[in-house]
């Protein structure tokens, strides 16, 4: 569990679900370029997860970027996947909140999965 999705929680809430980047990070010039470096810190430092109030995603290692929505302000959860993805098991998910708010994250493992268990919580 993240360290930063665990030290968040409020009273009564629990993680229900909790992911992370594709190994598909590590195959790209970014990758390449940084001698895989950033790949690393992206995969040890970026959380994603849902609890059972809400869902918390955290980017970043010293510039930090957090969403937290409420299970109940949040319309969709979108996933694009290309073949590729499909086949690999990784994609892009689009987190849809009220009021038009748009957050998208690339290369997330399992996707659908994530989608599966927020729909459920809701």
């Amino acid at each position: 569990m993240g360290n930063y999705i665990n030290n968040n929680l409020i009273r009564g809430e629990v993680v229900e679900y909790e992911t992370s980047y594709h190994w598909i990070i590590f195959v790209s010039f970014r990758a390449l370029f940084t001698l895989f470096i950033a790949p690393l810190i992206d995969k040890w430092t970026d959380e994603f997860g849902i609890t059972n109030k809400r869902v918390i995603i955290k980017t970043g290692l010293i510039s930090r970027k957090t969403v937290e929505l409420n299970l109940s302000k949040i319309e969709s959860v979108n996933v694009n996947q290309s073949i590729l993805g499909r086949i690999l098991g990784y994609g892009s998910l689009q987190i849809v909140g009220t009021g038009g708010t748009k957050e998208i994250f690339a290369n997330i493992q399992s996707p659908l999965t994530f989608r599966k268990r927020f729909q459920e919580l809701c």
